[in-house]
């Protein structure tokens, strides 16, 4: 190929990329306008602290911010240690040529590709179904379901295990980042390989770990299909009182008023708010991730 030619080449594919990478600014910028029109000027103290009135026709959405963040919560408790243990195992831990390491990271790379409504399905014939009617049958009065019915738990569970692939990868991403220098010099000033982990491997990949995280929790609020088998509800009048109650969520808040509400035009105010909620929570989350990353290398670099 010429000179000429490799600079027509050179120059297109300049143009297309960014072309594409300008396509997909301006795609989120519509959308953030849109949002931030139509539902900024409904946000107030009031609509972030009240409940919904009127058949979700009036009020506010505290009920569904109350149960987004409870559910984030307990699913940020059950997946981050399985995630980040099967991690360690898979990058510290499990022989190159280990089959057994080979048929995780096949199976997180599967469940990394499944619909998210296939984890309601599962959620609910598993964890409602399986577990719970095991606990009924054990624990509750005969023919009364406590257990095996729609809870806060199960929904939370359900998301810790849709978010699993992403909390595993990106820790594995974040131990392959340590120089293996740093691996081999502890060993030979003697220290054991669970010290080597602890001391030096784990502080250096933290920021990619809470990075990884965080995202996974950003995902994880904003999923509406898991929890429509295992634990939303349409309208609550009360909070959540444990964990075996079902809850009201920011995104199927928006699913309801987009869908079944009685007076489209009443709830269209309503609607354009709550994903104004939902997305500013969603950036908050996201802008948290990157200061934690940055203030954890700062601090690794300074230890250094």
């Amino acid at each position: 190929m010429s000179v000429a030619s490799r600079k027509v080449v050179g120059t297109g594919l300049t143009v297309l990329t960014g072309a594409t990478a300008a396509l997909v600014v301006a795609m989120l910028a519509v959308i953030l306008v849109d949002v931030v029109r139509g539902g900024a000027a409904r946000v107030s103290w009031e609509f972030l602290t009240a409940a919904p009135e009127e058949g979700m026709t009036a009020g506010g959405i505290f009920p569904a911010i109350y149960g987004t963040a409870i559910m984030t919560l307990i699913m940020t408790v059950a997946v981050m240690p399985v995630g980040v243990l099967t991690a360690v195992y898979l990058h510290e831990y499990a022989a190159p040529r280990s089959r057994m390491a080979a048929l995780v990271r096949v199976a997180v790379t599967n469940l990394a590709g499944v619909p998210s409504i296939v984890f309601g399905l599962f959620g609910l014939g598993f964890f409602i179904q399986f577990v719970g009617g095991s606990l009924d049958r054990a624990f509750s009065p005969p023919g009364e379901l406590f257990y095996g019915r729609p809870a806060l738990l199960w929904a939370a569970l359900t998301l810790a295990v849709l978010t699993l692939p992403v909390v595993i990868v990106s820790t594995e991403e974040a131990l392959r980042a340590v120089p293996r220098d740093h691996r081999d010099a502890s060993l030979a000033l003697g220290a054991t390989k669970s010290q080597t982990l602890v001391r030096v491997i784990l502080p250096q990949a933290l920021p990619g770990i809470l990075t990884g995280a965080i995202l996974a929790v950003a995902r994880g609020a904003g999923e509406v299909a898991p929890i429509l088998f295992t634990g939303v509800a349409y309208f609550l009048p009360d909070l959540p009182g444990s964990v075996w109650s079902q809850f009201m969520h920011l995104g199927y808040h928006v699913y309801v008023l987009a869908t079944q509400s009685p007076d489209i035009d009443a709830t269209r105010p309503l609607l354009y708010a709550t994903v104004f909620v939902l997305l500013a929570l969603t950036f908050a989350l996201n802008l948290l991730a990157i200061a934690i990353r940055t203030r954890t290398r700062r601090k690794a670099a300074a230890g250094h």
